[in-house]
């Protein structure tokens, strides 16, 4: 990730900026918070680049904390690290559609990556990826969380497989 970090603007946001983050991290904690998501974190902050990683423990089922929406919305970028993990969340599947929703409004950038999974399970739903886990207790927002995982799926990002 290091070698990307010229893909990011200077870490230094004026004072007359929308933006309080120049990256947001979205991810599975139970995938990653202590491996891969720390690495970009500390290489993003080594770096002087200013990155939110929310350490909290969400309870499953819980509705998405106002700060985390306000977080995505102060951010530039949105670094999405889809793992085995990453849709069994709802939290994750609530800042995904968050994210997409303000990419597509062109107010914030996306780069996914693929952390041992494929782009194509994402993208078609299937695997760990299926939300049919999902559909009897949040029917209403199966259909958006399909949507937002297909978007993420066919933005370029990266695919890394450790395995």
């Amino acid at each position: 990730m290091a070698s990307s970090s010229s893909s990011f603007p200077s870490s230094s946001i004026s004072s007359t900026s929308k933006w309080t983050y120049d990256v947001f991290l979205s991810f599975s904690g139970e995938d990653t918070r202590n491996t891969a998501t720390d690495f970009i974190y500390y290489a993003l902050v080594e770096k002087g680049i200013n990155t939110f990683k929310d350490d909290q423990k969400l309870e499953k089922g819980k509705t998405i904390k106002p700060e985390l929406l306000r977080a995505i919305k102060e951010s530039k970028f949105a670094i999405v690290i889809l793992s085995e993990n990453y849709a069994f969340s709802t939290w994750c599947l609530d800042e995904l559609v968050e994210i997409i929703d303000c990419e597509t409004k062109k107010e914030i950038t996306v780069f996914p990556i693929f952390y041992n999974v494929d782009p194509s399970d994402v993208r078609k739903q299937i695997g760990t990826f299926s939300l049919v886990k999902h559909e009897k207790h949040f029917k209403e927002k199966v259909e958006t969380w399909k949507a937002a995982l297909s978007h993420v799926a066919d933005l370029a990002g990266y695919h890394v497989k450790n395995r």
